[in-house]
């Protein structure tokens, strides 16, 4: 083996160096500040919130603005189109972050939230013979806007009618439903509850609500009295639910709307944050356990090291370099 490579250890001199190269104030303070932080959010993570303490006051108001200017526009369907089967798309325009909600022959036919495009699209059954269709926008304050234009579309499941119905005292020809839960807020955990109307058709029924977070509620109903079903979304966002229901004689109904569920998304139906998030917390605990100790072992063996070398006399003066 060539003589240039071989390793000699080197020998230590047994005396420190001028200046230490290891900066424990500025370290200390740092891990301090990371479990004062871990601390902090590991009891909020682990305490449930159980709305107001009993000795505060909660105040609740509503600034009014300036409602919406602009209105929605309806592209599809086209004027004097017909159909034979629902539900029918329906879509166009809108103002952002604003709620569409469109009517057929002024009865309530389903609502969606406008996108950032400036888009919506939303799915409707139609009134037997001639609808007008027309669409109104909302702001967060459920201030209506301008309505859209109209479109005329018919419905030829049956003998066209002479003229629109507009009454909601349909008899047993058709059967439709309706809801005022045109716009509904509620929170992660808390009971939403939905006033459903049937109107016409052959009792019995089945009626099927779809919450649009994959649950679905079935409710049987021997007459036509109006009932409120209710809901808990565990999450929050903006849902799009739909409600379909049958009567003996096999008519079909369909409505859709939206429900708007407010506050943080990883809250989850008790109030703490989900339980992912806490068990990500507490897998850093032993790392930042582990850190705290991988620093004083060096600080203490640092310091031992030197009172062992001054106790041997091999530290003349710590200020001189080797």
């Amino acid at each position: 083996m060539l003589e240039w490579l071989k390793l000699s250890h080197h020998r230590h001199s047994g005396r420190l160096r001028p200046h230490e190269h290891t900066s424990y104030i500025p370290l200390g303070f740092l891990l301090l500040l990371i479990g004062l932080a871990l601390t902090t959010f590991t009891v909020y993570a682990a305490t449930p919130y159980n709305g107001p303490e009993s000795a505060s006051v909660g105040l609740t108001g509503i600034m009014p603005g300036k409602p919406p200017t602009v209105s929605a526009t309806i592209k599809t369907p086209v004027n004097g189109q017909h159909f034979s089967t629902v539900p029918i798309s329906i879509s166009g325009t809108c103002p952002a972050t604003t709620l569409v909600e469109v009517f057929k022959n002024e009865i309530f036919a389903g609502s969606t939230p406008c996108s950032d495009t400036g888009l919506y699209s939303l799915e409707s059954d139609l009134m037997y013979g001639q609808n007008t269709l027309v669409a109104r926008v909302y702001d967060s304050l459920n201030q209506a806007g301008p309505d859209s234009n109209s479109v005329v579309v018919y419905y030829d499941a049956s003998a066209a009618q002479a003229g629109p119905i507009t009454s909601l005292g349909l008899s047993d020809s058709q059967l439709v439903i309706n809801t005022d839960a045109v716009y509904r807020g509620t929170f992660p955990g808390q009971q939403l509850n939905i006033p459903i109307s049937i109107l016409g058709g052959t009792p019995p029924y089945a009626v099927n609500v779809m919450w649009g977070d994959s649950t679905n509620k079935m409710v049987p109903r021997n007459d036509n009295v109006s009932f409120t079903t209710d809901h808990i979304y565990s999450r929050a966002g903006t849902y799009q639910a739909s409600i379909q229901a049958s009567d003996s004689k096999g008519r079909v109904a369909f409505l859709s709307f939206a429900s708007i569920v407010n506050g943080q998304g990883n809250l989850d139906s008790t109030g703490k944050i989900s339980s992912t998030t806490t068990n990500n917390l507490l897998v850093l605990w032993p790392l930042y356990v582990g850190s705290v100790a991988v620093v004083a072992s060096f600080f203490i063996g640092e310091k031992r090291e030197k009172r062992v070398l001054k106790l041997r006399g091999l530290i003349q003066n710590p200020q001189v370099n080797v």
